[in-house]
């Protein structure tokens, strides 16, 4: 898959809501991920890893109201989406999360992200 082909199917299963599926199928086993440094964990190395910390946050959304995921826009082997999130969280009510997180692709896998938030 090109770059362009791995965003689009990112951004359609992520408007689907099917974010594990998403992971599964597009992500490296060797992926990192990158979080601004008010995350408690700034960098996750490996598909499980990654996975484990997208349940923990799945856990986390006692019910969603609403949310958004951008067409993507594509640059060589990189893309960008923004993500909104509208949601209650446990222990942190009602949030509104936005973000622009960035993808970097190779042999038709990402292998990076990094969120900015």
């Amino acid at each position: 898959m090109t770059t362009e082909q791995v965003a689009k199917r990112l951004v359609e299963l992520m408007r689907q809501g099917k974010v594990l599926e998403a992971q599964s199928e597009l992500y490296s086993k060797d992926i990192v991920c990158i979080e601004p440094d008010s995350a408690p964990v700034k960098t996750t190395r490996g598909f499980q890893a990654v996975a484990e910390k997208g349940k923990a946050f799945a856990a986390m959304i006692e019910e969603r109201h609403g949310g958004s995921v951008s067409d993507p826009l594509v640059a060589g082997r990189y893309f960008s989406i923004e993500m909104t999130l509208d949601a209650t969280l446990k222990g942190m009510g009602r949030q509104l999360l936005d973000e622009i997180c960035v993808y970097e692709v190779k042999d038709g896998k990402i292998v990076f992200e990094q969120f900015f938030y």
